[in-house]
């Protein structure tokens, strides 16, 4: 997808979880990569942890200026319950803004018992998660362009 497959050049958020500040940078690093090969511009918002994720993608979806928001970060299973409610508040909360708002919202948080298992999702191995989150937040926005689109077009006839 390019920003030549719409009308106004596409503007995506990225909402990063910055508790992990090395793993941080590399998810923002695939993201931005998958973003600008797409020409799609892209603005960075950088929040605590994961847990402030979602409020940052309601209000950067509420904001009209974007297509989309990327959600990163990562949470690494340690010795108490905090895991759970971290990795279940940022999964609902993410899922809730884009459902509120229609703008779409691309879960992009690693969930891993170690860090070594962060670095693999993060760049490190085969999959890049930040540039998975990005990939799924433009092929949304397309799908939506195209859902208008047709529905433009029946409402000519």
């Amino acid at each position: 997808m390019s920003a030549s497959s719409s009308d106004a050049a596409l503007r995506v958020a990225i909402c990063v979880a910055r508790f992990y500040p090395e793993l941080a940078d590399r998810l923002v690093e695939g993201a931005q990569r998958v973003l600008s090969a797409a020409g799609v511009a892209s603005e960075v918002f950088d929040v605590p942890g994961a847990f402030e994720l979602p409020l940052a993608a309601l209000w950067c979806a509420e904001s009209g200026r974007f297509d989309g928001v990327v959600c990163l970060g990562v949470v690494i299973r340690g010795e108490t319950d905090h895991y759970d409610f971290v990795c279940q508040e940022a999964a609902r909360g993410i899922g809730a803004a884009q459902r509120a708002t229609g703008v779409p919202c691309g879960f992009g948080v690693i969930t891993c018992e170690t860090r070594e298992q962060a670095l693999a999702r993060s760049g490190a191995g085969k999959r890049h998660v930040g540039e998975d989150a990005a990939r799924a937040v433009l092929a949304m926005v397309e799908l939506r362009r195209q859902l208008r689109a047709q529905e433009q077009a029946r409402a000519v006839r």
